[in-house]
């Protein structure tokens, strides 16, 4: 009998990874089409592009507002996990705050629609932001701290307001093709660094 369950648990830890890495590549088609196509885009759609039937995202997420949070929360964990990683892996302290801001401009993007899908639901929509701010910005202070530290950014930066202005900078910027908030944003990324 042993032997059977010790067959049963080597079989079960692969299905559960298999089974994340699943639902991760459902999430990360979902957020590409919501980027395409905003939130409203037919379920079909997002159910092509990850390659599985639409039975299976109606499975993991009953309704369309359950996929959005679903797709919300997997792209501030990624946001999340990528501060230290980018703060091991690149040049500098300085770097790595630029690269990991450009990817923070990259989910507001695909955020874009979340608010409005969640007004009716403003408690879930304030668990949201709670969750957001819980994750993002000690990785944003760890960022700012790093560079600081090293010398490359003037210190005293707070990450909430510094996060709040990048989010003000990109309002918008879908509905005008003429404004670039991602250059504004680098202009306030160049904006921390000391003088040389």
């Amino acid at each position: 009998m042993n032997d059977g369950e010790e067959g049963t648990g080597r079989t079960a830890r692969p299905k559960r990874v298999d089974a994340r890495r699943n639902e991760e590549n459902l999430l990360d088609a979902a957020a590409a089409v919501f980027v395409a196509s905003g939130v409203e885009a037919p379920v079909r759609d997002i159910a092509a592009r990850a390659g599985v039937g639409m039975g299976t995202i109606y499975r993991h997420f009953p309704t369309r507002a359950d996929l959005i949070v679903a797709v919300y929360r997997h792209q501030v964990e990624a946001l999340a996990e990528a501060g230290p990683a980018l703060l091991s892996k690149s040049a500098s302290p300085y770097a790595a705050l630029g690269q990991w801001i450009d990817l923070f401009v990259d989910f507001l993007v695909t955020k874009h629609g979340l608010a409005a899908v969640l007004q009716s639901d403003n408690a879930g929509f304030e668990t949201l932001h709670a969750y957001f701010l819980d994750r993002l910005l000690p990785v944003c202070t760890d960022l700012l701290d790093a560079a600081a530290d090293a010398g490359e950014i003037r210190s005293g930066m707070e990450s909430y307001a510094f996060l709040r202005g990048v989010g003000n900078l990109c309002i918008g910027s879908d509905h005008d093709s003429r404004y670039d908030a991602r250059r504004l944003v680098g202009l306030l990324v160049a904006g921390l660094a000391r003088p040389h």
